[in-house]
């Protein structure tokens, strides 16, 4: 037996409105019923589960609080169980607040400028081709395992200057922060001890062996008093970069070769209007946002006329926002050609994602290369399809027949 106590289990939610939660099964499957209905309901909703929290359900009332910094601290950025001590440095910039935020965003910004992306392009390209070499005469594969997750992995891997190899440690870590650690503290903890001695050796390691990477980028940066950063801010950052940069991009990739594979004629016509790939990109962005974040109330305000009261935490949902027909006309379509497109995926806010061109420049190569391939493709009936839970969402199996149908 063991002696460790197992996080209580939620109970089924039967009351969305006013008991919603965001690791409930049903939301994982298909959140998008109950975004309308919360929206429905209110700009603004409550559970008490997770000690108290609020969700914005409207495009505006999630812009209010992304805009708002004197009333919301991003000093945690997952809805959890548990709320311990924070630890300082945890993850800047996303988990700082003014004015440190700004120093820490713009050291990162560097390194993921457009020009920088390009560089990296070939590369991505290549990823992409041996990873379909591996399984493209099998005329079957689960792309979510074999393809979409070790895109960003390698990518990020790659700009570290790190093993690619030692891609299935990163893919753990990330699996016990972002989905076991919503209701068990301890995979946090040991997600984060382990992350943080991988990256020391390898900070020792370039300390007598300097290289052009981003983990030398980062111990020969300064602050804003022209110090070197604290050990912690550049393990923090290093942290934030492997978190933030694999599940992301791994889950949008998946999400939208799962609606490639349902919908044959935007694939038939990508292929025909190569052209159209950066739009459908961005549609696919919007209508399958994988990243929900997380605020904490620390002064009382109203947020589009709702009251919200300091102690709660907030479940910033970007994709809820995505999917607000005030904003969107056909909110709840795909619509490739989509031209005004002013959607949250990547944030709104002083938090707007610094990997941004990295991500959508992940995106565009994975699909081109898929379509350039395997221009054929559709769900295999006799699998299933899984998404994972909480914080990001995207297809953790995604079982495709490759090829023609017989």
């Amino acid at each position: 037996m063991s002696d460790v106590s197992q996080p209580a289990a939620h109970p089924p939610v039967s009351d969305w409105v006013n008991d919603f939660d965001h690791t409930d099964p049903q939301w994982t499957e298909d959140p998008f019923p109950i975004w309308d209905e919360l929206r429905a309901a209110s700009p603004v909703v409550h559970t008490d589960r997770f000690l108290g929290c609020y969700m914005p359900t409207t495009y505006e009332a999630v812009r209010e609080i992304a805009n708002d910094t004197e009333h919301f601290s991003s000093r945690r950025i997952i809805v959890r169980d548990v709320r311990p001590e924070i630890a300082r440095n945890a993850a800047p910039p996303i988990t700082s607040d003014p004015p440190v935020h700004k120093p820490a965003k713009q050291l990162l910004l560097p390194p993921f400028t457009p020009d920088a992306m390009k560089k990296l392009e070939p590369r991505m390209r290549a990823i992409c081709n041996e990873l379909i070499d591996g399984f493209i005469a099998d005329g079957k594969v689960d792309a979510a395992a074999r393809y979409s997750k070790y895109i960003p992995v390698q990518a990020i891997a790659h700009m570290l200057g790190i093993p690619e190899s030692d891609s299935d440690l990163f893919i753990n870590w990330i699996h016990m922060i972002l989905e076991l650690g919503i209701k068990d503290e301890s995979k946090v903890l040991q997600a984060v001890q382990e992350m943080s001695a991988y990256f020391m050796g390898h900070i020792e390691a370039r300390r007598s062996k300097p290289t052009g990477d981003l983990i030398s980028y980062l111990m020969n940066a300064k602050d804003k008093e022209g110090q070197p950063l604290e050990e912690s801010h550049v393990l923090g950052s290093l942290r934030l970069l492997l978190i933030a940069g694999i599940d992301t991009t791994w889950s949008a990739i998946g999400s939208s070769l799962w609606h490639l594979a349902r919908t044959p004629a935007d694939r038939e016509r990508l292929i025909a209007e190569p052209e159209l790939m950066p739009t459908a990109v961005e549609e696919l962005l919007r209508a399958y946002s994988p990243v929900t974040m997380a605020r904490e109330v620390v002064k009382e305000t109203t947020v589009s006329g709702c009251p919200v009261k300091a102690g709660n935490m907030v479940l910033l949902s970007f994709p809820a926002a995505n999917r607000d027909p005030k904003m969107f006309p056909d909110a709840d379509k795909v619509v490739i050609d989509r031209r005004e497109n002013r959607h949250a995926a990547f944030g709104l806010g002083i938090h707007r994602c610094v990997g941004s061109n990295l991500a959508r420049m992940e995106m565009q190569v994975a699909l081109e290369e898929w379509l350039k391939r395997i221009p054929d493709f559709r769900l295999d009936p006799a699998g299933t399809v899984t998404w994972s839970q909480g914080t990001v969402r995207g297809p953790r199996q995604l079982p495709f027949l490759l090829g023609k149908a017989m």
